[in-house]
Protein backbone atom coordinates (compact mmCIF):
# COMPACT_ATOMS: atom_id res chain seq x y z
CA UNK A 1 0.00 0.00 0.00
CA UNK A 2 3.30 2.16 -0.29
CA UNK A 3 2.99 2.09 -3.52
CA UNK A 4 -0.62 3.93 -3.59
CA UNK A 5 -2.42 6.93 -1.39
CA UNK A 6 -5.75 6.05 -0.66
CA UNK A 7 -6.18 8.56 1.67
CA UNK A 8 -4.47 10.83 4.31
CA UNK A 9 -4.97 12.52 7.54
CA UNK A 10 -3.13 15.58 8.78
CA UNK A 11 -3.47 16.39 12.95
CA UNK A 12 -2.51 20.03 13.64
CA UNK A 13 -1.88 20.26 17.35
CA UNK A 14 -0.11 22.77 19.58
CA UNK A 15 2.28 21.58 22.91
CA UNK A 16 2.46 23.52 25.84
CA UNK A 17 4.05 22.68 28.94
CA UNK A 18 2.27 22.31 31.96
CA UNK A 19 5.25 22.57 34.49
CA UNK A 20 9.19 21.83 33.96
CA UNK A 21 9.98 19.95 30.32
CA UNK A 22 13.16 18.94 29.19
CA UNK A 23 14.01 16.79 26.06
CA UNK A 24 17.66 16.29 26.52
CA UNK A 25 19.99 17.10 23.62
CA UNK A 26 22.19 13.75 24.50
CA UNK A 27 25.56 15.15 24.47
CA UNK A 28 27.78 17.62 27.09
CA UNK A 29 29.65 20.56 26.05
CA UNK A 30 32.83 21.54 27.07
CA UNK A 31 31.74 25.04 28.14
CA UNK A 32 31.39 25.32 32.39
CA UNK A 33 28.85 27.87 32.12
CA UNK A 34 26.18 25.42 30.72
CA UNK A 35 23.92 22.63 32.87
CA UNK A 36 25.06 19.18 32.21
CA UNK A 37 22.05 18.48 30.45
CA UNK A 38 20.96 20.67 27.66
CA UNK A 39 17.63 20.97 25.79
CA UNK A 40 17.72 19.97 22.46
CA UNK A 41 18.22 22.96 20.09
CA UNK A 42 18.06 24.01 16.26
CA UNK A 43 18.11 26.98 14.02
CA UNK A 44 14.69 28.07 13.75
CA UNK A 45 13.32 31.41 12.30
CA UNK A 46 16.87 32.89 11.67
CA UNK A 47 17.99 32.12 15.33
CA UNK A 48 18.84 29.39 18.16
CA UNK A 49 15.96 27.98 19.71
CA UNK A 50 14.97 24.72 21.78
CA UNK A 51 12.28 22.79 19.49
CA UNK A 52 10.32 19.30 20.68
CA UNK A 53 12.20 16.58 17.81
CA UNK A 54 9.20 14.69 15.81
CA UNK A 55 10.98 11.34 16.84
CA UNK A 56 10.80 11.92 20.49
CA UNK A 57 7.17 12.71 20.21
CA UNK A 58 7.01 9.53 18.05
CA UNK A 59 8.09 7.67 20.59
CA UNK A 60 6.00 8.83 23.37
CA UNK A 61 2.95 8.37 21.33
CA UNK A 62 3.80 4.75 20.18
CA UNK A 63 4.69 3.55 23.53
CA UNK A 64 1.56 4.94 24.64
CA UNK A 65 -0.29 3.27 21.91
CA UNK A 66 1.31 0.11 23.18
CA UNK A 67 0.11 0.19 26.33
CA UNK A 68 -3.62 0.78 24.90
CA UNK A 69 -3.90 -2.09 22.90
CA UNK A 70 -2.17 -4.01 25.42
CA UNK A 71 -4.69 -2.97 27.73
CA UNK A 72 -7.80 -3.24 26.24
CA UNK A 73 -7.02 -5.74 23.47
CA UNK A 74 -4.64 -8.60 25.28
CA UNK A 75 -1.17 -9.97 23.52
CA UNK A 76 -3.23 -11.34 20.41
CA UNK A 77 -6.89 -11.68 18.59
CA UNK A 78 -8.87 -14.78 19.42
CA UNK A 79 -9.93 -15.48 15.87
CA UNK A 80 -6.03 -14.92 14.15
CA UNK A 81 -2.04 -14.85 14.63
CA UNK A 82 -1.85 -11.07 14.86
CA UNK A 83 -0.46 -9.58 17.95
CA UNK A 84 -1.69 -6.17 19.45
CA UNK A 85 2.08 -5.09 20.13
CA UNK A 86 4.90 -6.95 19.33
CA UNK A 87 8.15 -7.90 21.72
CA UNK A 88 10.61 -5.54 20.26
CA UNK A 89 12.84 -7.97 21.91
CA UNK A 90 11.34 -11.19 20.16
CA UNK A 91 13.88 -10.79 16.99
CA UNK A 92 12.59 -14.36 15.46
CA UNK A 93 9.28 -13.03 14.90
CA UNK A 94 11.08 -9.76 12.80
CA UNK A 95 13.16 -12.28 10.99
CA UNK A 96 10.90 -14.30 9.72
CA UNK A 97 8.63 -10.96 8.44
CA UNK A 98 11.95 -9.43 7.02
CA UNK A 99 12.20 -12.73 4.69
CA UNK A 100 8.26 -12.83 3.81
CA UNK A 101 8.46 -11.33 -0.23
CA UNK A 102 4.61 -10.46 -0.14
CA UNK A 103 4.18 -6.50 1.59
CA UNK A 104 0.83 -7.88 1.74
CA UNK A 105 1.34 -10.64 4.01
CA UNK A 106 4.01 -8.89 6.31
CA UNK A 107 1.70 -6.17 6.81
CA UNK A 108 -1.21 -8.44 7.69
CA UNK A 109 0.75 -10.69 9.71
CA UNK A 110 2.30 -7.41 11.49
CA UNK A 111 1.14 -6.45 15.05
CA UNK A 112 -1.07 -3.62 15.14
CA UNK A 113 1.16 -0.86 16.22
CA UNK A 114 3.76 -2.16 14.08
CA UNK A 115 1.34 -1.80 11.28
CA UNK A 116 1.26 1.95 12.17
CA UNK A 117 4.63 2.82 13.11
CA UNK A 118 6.72 0.46 11.44
CA UNK A 119 9.20 -1.93 12.56
CA UNK A 120 12.55 -3.63 10.54
CA UNK A 121 9.88 -5.55 8.45
CA UNK A 122 7.58 -2.82 7.56
CA UNK A 123 7.48 0.80 7.37
CA UNK A 124 6.08 3.42 9.49
CA UNK A 125 2.24 5.28 8.67
CA UNK A 126 2.80 7.43 10.96
CA UNK A 127 5.35 10.73 10.39
CA UNK A 128 5.63 13.28 13.29
CA UNK A 129 6.86 16.54 12.24
CA UNK A 130 9.08 18.45 14.77
CA UNK A 131 7.22 20.72 17.61
CA UNK A 132 8.84 24.80 16.68
CA UNK A 133 8.01 27.06 19.40
CA UNK A 134 4.69 29.36 18.00
CA UNK A 135 6.66 32.42 19.65
CA UNK A 136 10.41 32.36 20.56
CA UNK A 137 9.57 35.50 23.31
CA UNK A 138 6.83 33.38 24.96
CA UNK A 139 9.69 30.55 25.75
CA UNK A 140 10.94 30.41 29.51
CA UNK A 141 14.20 28.30 29.91
CA UNK A 142 15.36 27.83 33.49
CA UNK A 143 17.94 25.94 35.15
CA UNK A 144 17.54 23.62 38.31
CA UNK A 145 19.41 21.13 40.12
CA UNK A 146 19.28 17.92 41.28
CA UNK A 147 20.73 14.66 42.76
CA UNK A 148 20.60 10.79 42.57
CA UNK A 149 20.08 9.13 45.50
CA UNK A 150 21.81 6.06 46.44
CA UNK A 151 18.97 3.31 46.77
CA UNK A 152 20.69 1.37 49.81
CA UNK A 153 22.55 3.64 52.03
CA UNK A 154 19.81 6.83 51.00
CA UNK A 155 23.13 8.95 50.34
CA UNK A 156 24.26 11.32 46.94
CA UNK A 157 25.12 8.60 44.23
CA UNK A 158 25.61 11.44 41.77
CA UNK A 159 25.49 15.06 41.71
CA UNK A 160 24.63 17.51 42.46
CA UNK A 161 23.65 18.20 38.77
CA UNK A 162 22.18 20.85 36.87
CA UNK A 163 19.62 20.45 33.72
CA UNK A 164 17.63 22.76 31.64
CA UNK A 165 13.98 22.99 31.56
CA UNK A 166 11.58 24.66 29.94
CA UNK A 167 8.34 25.74 32.07
CA UNK A 168 6.20 27.91 29.35
CA UNK A 169 5.54 28.44 25.68
CA UNK A 170 4.05 26.89 23.27
CA UNK A 171 5.24 24.70 20.54
CA UNK A 172 3.18 23.47 17.26
CA UNK A 173 3.55 20.43 14.77
CA UNK A 174 1.42 18.08 12.75
CA UNK A 175 1.11 14.25 12.64
CA UNK A 176 0.16 13.01 9.55
CA UNK A 177 -1.30 9.42 8.77
CA UNK A 178 -1.65 7.62 5.45
CA UNK A 179 -3.48 4.87 4.02
CA UNK A 180 -5.05 4.60 7.54
CA UNK A 181 -8.12 2.92 8.90
CA UNK A 182 -10.09 4.14 10.90
CA UNK A 183 -9.32 1.96 14.02
CA UNK A 184 -5.86 3.27 13.74
CA UNK A 185 -7.25 7.03 13.68
CA UNK A 186 -9.27 5.85 16.38
CA UNK A 187 -6.05 5.25 18.46
CA UNK A 188 -4.36 8.08 17.92
CA UNK A 189 -7.07 10.27 19.04
CA UNK A 190 -7.26 7.91 22.03
CA UNK A 191 -3.30 8.78 22.91
CA UNK A 192 -3.67 12.30 21.94
CA UNK A 193 -6.56 12.76 24.61
CA UNK A 194 -4.45 10.66 27.35
CA UNK A 195 -1.67 13.16 26.67
CA UNK A 196 -3.57 15.84 27.17
CA UNK A 197 -5.00 14.63 30.50
CA UNK A 198 -1.69 14.12 31.89
CA UNK A 199 -1.34 10.36 31.49
CA UNK A 200 1.72 10.49 30.58
CA UNK A 201 4.93 13.05 29.39
CA UNK A 202 7.84 13.85 27.34
CA UNK A 203 11.24 13.93 27.63
CA UNK A 204 13.32 13.90 30.74
CA UNK A 205 12.27 12.24 34.45
CA UNK A 206 8.80 11.58 34.04
CA UNK A 207 8.20 9.76 37.10
CA UNK A 208 9.11 13.09 39.05
CA UNK A 209 6.37 14.84 37.65
CA UNK A 210 7.99 16.30 34.71
CA UNK A 211 7.17 16.33 31.13
CA UNK A 212 3.19 17.28 31.43
CA UNK A 213 1.94 19.08 28.65
CA UNK A 214 -1.61 20.45 27.15
CA UNK A 215 -2.31 19.07 23.67
CA UNK A 216 -4.84 21.58 21.70
CA UNK A 217 -5.86 19.96 18.49
CA UNK A 218 -5.93 22.90 15.97
CA UNK A 219 -7.50 21.19 13.11
CA UNK A 220 -7.36 18.00 11.08
CA UNK A 221 -7.89 17.33 7.43
CA UNK A 222 -8.47 14.01 6.00
CA UNK A 223 -7.61 13.90 2.21
CA UNK A 224 -8.94 11.39 -0.59
CA UNK A 225 -6.32 12.07 -3.51
CA UNK A 226 -7.77 9.55 -5.84
CA UNK A 227 -11.36 10.96 -5.35
CA UNK A 228 -13.62 13.74 -7.35
CA UNK A 229 -16.68 14.97 -5.67
CA UNK A 230 -19.77 14.76 -8.14
CA UNK A 231 -22.75 16.56 -6.62
CA UNK A 232 -23.23 15.27 -3.36
CA UNK A 233 -21.07 12.50 -3.72
CA UNK A 234 -17.53 11.11 -3.79
CA UNK A 235 -16.53 9.37 -6.57
CA UNK A 236 -13.43 7.40 -6.75
CA UNK A 237 -11.00 7.78 -9.94
CA UNK A 238 -11.11 4.69 -12.00
CA UNK A 239 -13.97 2.57 -10.36
CA UNK A 240 -17.28 2.84 -9.76
CA UNK A 241 -16.93 3.32 -6.27
CA UNK A 242 -19.06 6.36 -4.23
CA UNK A 243 -19.86 7.46 -1.27
CA UNK A 244 -22.12 10.54 0.51
CA UNK A 245 -19.41 13.41 0.39
CA UNK A 246 -20.13 13.42 4.78
CA UNK A 247 -18.30 9.96 5.04
CA UNK A 248 -14.86 9.65 6.62
CA UNK A 249 -13.32 6.87 4.86
CA UNK A 250 -10.56 4.25 6.03
CA UNK A 251 -8.30 2.37 3.06
CA UNK A 252 -10.37 -0.53 3.20
CA UNK A 253 -12.90 1.50 1.21
CA UNK A 254 -10.79 2.10 -1.26
CA UNK A 255 -9.82 -1.77 -2.38
CA UNK A 256 -12.19 -4.74 -3.84
CA UNK A 257 -12.69 -7.51 -1.44
CA UNK A 258 -10.06 -9.98 -2.16
CA UNK A 259 -7.31 -7.17 -1.73
CA UNK A 260 -8.23 -5.91 1.55
CA UNK A 261 -8.70 -9.49 2.46
CA UNK A 262 -4.78 -9.89 1.67
CA UNK A 263 -3.82 -6.66 4.01
CA UNK A 264 -6.37 -7.50 6.39
CA UNK A 265 -7.86 -4.07 6.12
CA UNK A 266 -11.54 -4.34 7.37
CA UNK A 267 -14.43 -3.82 5.46
CA UNK A 268 -16.72 -1.95 5.66
CA UNK A 269 -14.60 1.05 7.67
CA UNK A 270 -16.64 4.06 7.31
CA UNK A 271 -18.40 6.67 9.50
CA UNK A 272 -20.87 9.42 8.97
CA UNK A 273 -19.43 13.28 10.08
CA UNK A 274 -21.62 15.95 10.26
CA UNK A 275 -18.26 17.54 7.79
CA UNK A 276 -19.08 17.69 4.11
CA UNK A 277 -16.18 16.98 1.67
CA UNK A 278 -14.69 19.72 -0.51
CA UNK A 279 -11.85 19.93 -3.33
CA UNK A 280 -8.49 19.49 -2.75
CA UNK A 281 -6.26 22.23 -3.99
CA UNK A 282 -5.56 22.69 -7.81
CA UNK A 283 -9.00 21.33 -7.89
CA UNK A 284 -8.33 17.35 -7.92
CA UNK A 285 -9.09 15.39 -5.03
CA UNK A 286 -11.74 15.25 -2.11
CA UNK A 287 -10.84 16.50 1.53
CA UNK A 288 -12.68 17.14 4.73
CA UNK A 289 -12.01 19.84 7.27
CA UNK A 290 -12.09 19.75 11.39
CA UNK A 291 -11.75 23.06 12.94
CA UNK A 292 -10.85 23.73 16.48
CA UNK A 293 -10.51 21.13 19.36
CA UNK A 294 -14.32 20.56 19.32
CA UNK A 295 -14.67 19.41 15.87
CA UNK A 296 -11.37 17.79 16.16
CA UNK A 297 -12.83 15.51 19.04
CA UNK A 298 -15.57 14.82 16.82
CA UNK A 299 -13.57 13.04 14.50
CA UNK A 300 -11.66 11.39 16.76
CA UNK A 301 -14.94 10.38 17.88
CA UNK A 302 -16.18 8.81 15.02
CA UNK A 303 -13.03 7.33 14.24
CA UNK A 304 -13.14 5.40 17.48
CA UNK A 305 -16.68 3.79 16.84
CA UNK A 306 -14.19 1.57 14.71
CA UNK A 307 -11.56 0.80 16.95
CA UNK A 308 -14.75 -0.23 19.49
CA UNK A 309 -15.58 -2.29 16.21
CA UNK A 310 -12.30 -3.92 15.99
CA UNK A 311 -12.04 -4.63 19.60
CA UNK A 312 -15.76 -6.29 19.47
CA UNK A 313 -14.54 -8.53 16.59
CA UNK A 314 -11.46 -9.64 18.52
CA UNK A 315 -12.71 -10.38 21.57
Amino acid sequence: MHKRFVNHCTIDLTIAPRGPMLIKSGKEGADPTKPDMEFVETYYRGGRSIYLPGSSLKGAVRAHAERIVRTVGGDKPSDSKQIWASDPLDRSAFRALEKEPDSRQVYRLSSFTDQMFGSTAISSRVRIEDAYPVDRAQLKVEERNGVAIDRVFGSVAVGPFNYQVCTAGEFRTKIHLKNFTLAQLGLIGLVLRDLNDGWFGLGFAKSRGMGLVEATLNEAVVQYPGCVLDGDTIKAIGSKQTWGKTMLLGAGEFLDETEAGRYGFPQPDHQATPVAGDTMPLGFGVQLTWTGSVQVNSLFEQAVKSWSQVLGVAA
